[in-house]
C-alpha cells in the first residue's frame, strides 16, 4: 500500500472510531469526549478521567492504541487492522478496551 493510500485509510479509520464514540455518547451509552488532532484521536472517559489514544504511524503503516491496559499495534491484513502480537482485530479490541475503561458494554465496528 502506498503512503497516500495508508494515510487515507488511517484517516477514515480514525473518523469511523470518533463518529462511533460520539454516537454512543449522544445515545447515553457511555460518557466520553473525543478530541482529534491530525492523526491522533484522544477518547476521554469523563467518569474516571482515563483515556484511550488511537493514532496512525505512517512510516510503519500501523495504527497504534494506548489504553489503561497497555499499548497495541495494528497492521492492515485481509481488509482489517490486525494486532501484530495476538492477531486480534482493532474494532473488537477497542470495544473491549472502551467497555473496561467506561464501565459499560460498548461495541464498535468498522
Amino acid at each position: 500500500m502506498s503512503e497516500t493510500e495508508f494515510l487515507d485509510l488511517a484517516d477514515s479509520t480514525l473518523s469511523t472510531i470518533e463518529a462511533a464514540m460520539d454516537r454512543l455518547n449522544d445515545e447515553d451509552v457511555i460518557d466520553v469526549e473525543c478530541k482529534r488532532s491530525g492523526n491522533v484521536l484522544e477518547i476521554e472517559f469523563i467518569d474516571n478521567g482515563t483515556k484511550i489514544i488511537v493514532n496512525s504511524q505512517a512510516p510503519l503503516q500501523e495504527m497504534w492504541v494506548a489504553a489503561k491496559s497497555g499499548g497495541f499495534h495494528y497492521k492492515r491484513a485481509d481488509g482489517q487492522w490486525i494486532n501484530t502480537r495476538d492477531g486480534s482485530e482493532l474494532f473488537a479490541a477497542l470495544s473491549t478496551l472502551a467497555s473496561e475503561q467506561g464501565g459499560t458494554s460498548v461495541t464498535l465496528s468498522e
